[in-house]
């Protein structure tokens, strides 16, 4: 009988690092992952498979790896946990041996006890290098509560440190919302808002502007893009989804004239409120597009001074502001100084080390923008808003921002996040963003997950965690590869689930997870019992035949809407805009794939009204033939979210861009310079938004089928 072929050995290396060697697409159909695919997959994981010979060492390495590790790093259980169990791997040295341990709870005395490994129920038996190996169960007595515990195991001269997560079963739920209510929000790209006192982007003085109405209109929640720190000293970099850090907060959106500062320095308001400024903030404003290049600019010039004011002013005498900033250097720790340090040294400036104040001043930004954050929760929850601010958690980060060098050792080298070719991208995706590495998440204790949870949750009611996916597999892109030619990594699931369910109890956040694309049914299992939102959007709800799912068919625990910024908003899938933009500019492989999807528009429109036939939501006196001649009328709009807002999903969010009838999406997917993504404007200023009678009429229609839940 023959040996294993060169391809098995490769597969084999792969699955003992977590590499899958296939998958199933969208459609059902099995991708194998080409040799060459998987040798880079692994060397992005530190595991050399260039060679026969380098595999054959990697998998003789793997075993020995794996026998000679004492524990696991990391154990995720269910609080409040009995009992620990941990399986231990040991060297079989004779009677008599024994295994210490030492638990540190949280919170807590530690407790220590040894065991005769004898007495432990054995597992398995392997024989590494000629020594005998035993995997035996060691079972401790805990009474964990919910919490990061530690675990020290020690047997002969082999020890191991294990992080013990203990969870609640579920993730956080605002009490007001379990008892079958169902409520919904308005979501909003924040740079997108325009206003008469913005300086040329959306900022947190608009999002307060924007609280007052939308609690006013009976909303229950505002969504926003993510808010993670970009580039400060390259505007340019605008999507929000490939920011430098997510621990960190965008400045750009720092309402400049609400820093205290500003009240007190004189010689920066008169520079802000001349003319020459006031032409400048003009046309900022009136640009259709935001320049975020102007309004960087803009905003700096005035930071800065105001910075130096504060420490003249209030650093120098320690006055109780210096105090309260103080107390923020110190909360923020190691993490904020590596950050304001990133940006200080990428500042446009003559080579030289960053200097404390230049570090200082970044770390005075990401002040202010906390403050006017927790400002704008602290508004939501006056407004009896049940879940407030609702915030996304991008995938990744940038490779060369500054979370990669905060975490260095934890991102893929090379690799990138992607996606397997689906119906929106037939030729895959390759988002250029680094993957973590999930072995070097375990070693840290989850650390940076943890990290840029809390940081994301801090002044959040409910958290998208998008791609949620990832928690279990992601789809890693080798560098110089198609998107084709990626593969899926696995993750722990169970480990990071954990994570999430206790960060989401401790921020009080409830979470949502962007579950589209090829998902695997494990994840949205494990999601479900970890009560994790699913996310469902109108356009991808069918059944086998293509028809709509009726909206009695969406679950409970689920967000719905119509689409999101990366897909067509409802007038511009209504006249099929943004078909004729992938049109344009080249996107589609051949004229019979856009004849194909142009037609299958047509049959939507017919689906959909349809849908809303059977439903009895077709606006009065009106056919679906005529509506799917016809433009896309108010009536219709109102009638499509009525319909979707009778599903029993306890929340719904709702785009403004939808209400006001604007065809461009956000963002365009594939794209980069080709489509303005993340620059557009919404048409109507905040200001305006109390007085819109649309939104009031679409407000009175989502009011009389989900009702209002207050904040409990």
């Amino acid at each position: 009988m023959s040996g294993p072929t060169p391809r098995e050995r490769l597969q084999w290396l792969a699955a003992a690092h977590g590499v899958e060697a296939g998958f199933h697409d969208i459609w059902g159909f099995r991708h194998e992952v080409s040799d060459a695919s998987l040798r880079a997959l692994l060397g992005d994981l530190g595991v050399p498979a260039g060679s026969a010979a380098d595999v054959d060492f990697g998998l003789a390495t793997a075993h020995h790896r794996y026998w000679r590790r004492l524990a696991e790093p990391v154990i995720a259980l269910a609080a409040p946990a009995e009992t620990i169990e941990v399986l231990v791997r040991l060297p079989r040295r004779g009677p008599g041996d024994r295994l210490a341990w030492r638990l540190t709870p949280e919170s807590g005395p530690a407790r220590q006890g040894e065991a005769d490994v004898d007495a432990l129920p054995l597992r398995e038996r392997a024989d590494v290098d000629g020594l005998a190996y035993e995997s035996r169960t060691l079972a401790i007595g805990a009474g964990l509560a919910p919490g990061y515990h530690g675990l020290a195991l020690r047997a002969g001269d082999t020890e191991a440190s294990v992080l013990v997560i203990a969870a609640p079963a579920h993730c956080y739920r605002p009490p007001s919302l379990d008892d079958g209510a169902r409520v919904w929000g308005w979501s909003v790209q924040l740079y997108g808002l325009r206003s008469r006192r913005n300086w040329g982007v959306g900022d947190f003085g608009d999002l307060l502007a924007l609280i007052d109405v939308a609690a006013m209109r009976g909303a229950s929640a505002i969504g926003l893009n993510p808010l993670h720190a970009r580039f400060a000293n390259e505007p340019g970099r605008v999507s929000p989804y490939a920011p430098s850090s997510r621990l960190w907060l965008d400045v750009l959106a720092i309402d400049v004239e609400a820093v205290d500062e500003f009240a007190e320095a004189d010689a920066v308001r008169a520079r802000v409120h001349s003319p020459a400024f006031r032409a400048r903030l003009d046309a900022l404003r009136a640009s259709a597009l935001v320049d975020f290049e102007g309004v960087s600019g803009a905003k700096h010039d005035v930071l800065r001074e105001l910075h130096a004011h504060f420490r003249s002013a209030h650093l120098a005498h320690a006055t109780p502001r210096a105090v309260a900033f103080r107390a923020f250097q110190a909360q923020g720790g190691a993490a904020l100084r590596r950050h304001a340090t990133f940006e200080a040294e990428h500042e446009p400036l003559p080579a030289s080390p960053a200097s404390i104040e230049r570090i200082e001043y970044h770390e005075y930004l990401q002040w202010h923008a906390d403050r006017q954050l927790a400002r704008a929760a602290a508004r939501c929850e006056a407004r009896g808003m049940a879940i407030g601010l609702y915030v996304d958690l991008a995938v990744s980060v940038d490779r060369a921002g500054s979370e990669c060098r905060t975490f260095a050792g934890c991102y893929a080298a090379s690799a990138s996040v992607g996606a397997p070719p689906d119906d929106f991208n037939l030729s895959g995706q390759d988002w250029g963003l680094p993957p973590l590495i999930p072995q070097a998440l375990r070693e840290r204790g989850h650390q940076p997950f943890v990290q840029v949870l809390r940081a994301s949750m801090r002044h959040a009611g409910a958290l998208r965690i998008d791609h949620v996916m990832g928690l279990m597999r992601l789809y890693w892109v080798p560098h110089g590869a198609t998107a084709r030619d990626g593969g899926y990594v696995r993750y722990p699931l169970d480990e990071l689930l954990a994570v999430v369910a206790l960060e989401s109890h401790r921020n009080r956040c409830m979470v949502i997870g962007e579950d589209l694309g090829t998902v695997p049914d494990a994840v949205r299992e494990a999601l479900a019992r970890a009560r994790v939102l699913s996310y469902r959007l109108l356009y991808f709800q069918r059944d086998a035949s293509g028809d709509f799912t009726a909206p009695s068919g969406y679950p409970r625990d689920a967000l719905v809407s119509i689409g999101t910024h990366d897909l067509p908003t409802l007038a511009g899938w209504w006249c099929g805009h943004d078909l004729g933009l992938r049109d344009a500019l080249g996107m589609f492989p051949d004229e019979a794939s856009r004849a194909q999807l142009a037609q299958a528009r047509e049959h939507d429109r017919l689906r959909l009204l349809a849908a809303l036939a059977r439903e009895g939501r077709l606006p009065a006196d009106a056919s679906v033939e005529a509506l799917a001649r016809g433009p896309l009328s108010p009536a219709l709009v109102d009638a499509v979210h009525a319909w979707l807002a009778s599903s029993p999903a306890v929340l719904m969010m709702v785009q403004p861009e939808d209400w006001l009838g604007v065809v461009d999406q956000c963002n365009l997917p594939g794209t980069v310079d080709e489509h303005p993504n993340w620059r557009r404007k919404l048409p109507l200023p905040v200001d305006e938004f109390a007085a819109d009678a649309a939104s009031e009429r679409l407000a009175a229609v989502l009011a009389a089928e989900r009702g209002r839940a207050r904040r409990g």
